[in-house]
């Protein structure tokens, strides 16, 4: 979940797959994590689609891959976890 927005945890996972795939060996060669979006990648959850025409979809799917690090949400260590209640 990140504000009203409310996303299953497979897709966050995915998202998480795409940003962390998207990081290079060269640091030089490195994409800042700030303006990278994976509005572009074909394989982005359709669910997450929606978030690609917000303004801060940057921030958002930044968020939400934050949420998935380390399984975090499994153990609902994670205050941005839903349904863990």
């Amino acid at each position: 979940q990140d504000g009203d927005l409310k996303f299953s945890l497979e897709s966050v996972k995915k998202l998480k797959e795409l940003m962390d795939g998207n990081r290079h060996i060269n640091p030089r060669m490195m994409v800042p994590m700030a303006s990278y979006s994976p509005c572009q990648e074909k394989h982005l959850p359709e669910e997450l689609r929606p978030v690609c025409k917000r303004e801060d979809a940057p921030m958002i799917f930044r968020r939400l891959s934050l949420a998935a690090e380390d399984d975090l949400c499994e153990i609902c260590a994670n205050a941005a976890c839903a349904g863990c209640l």
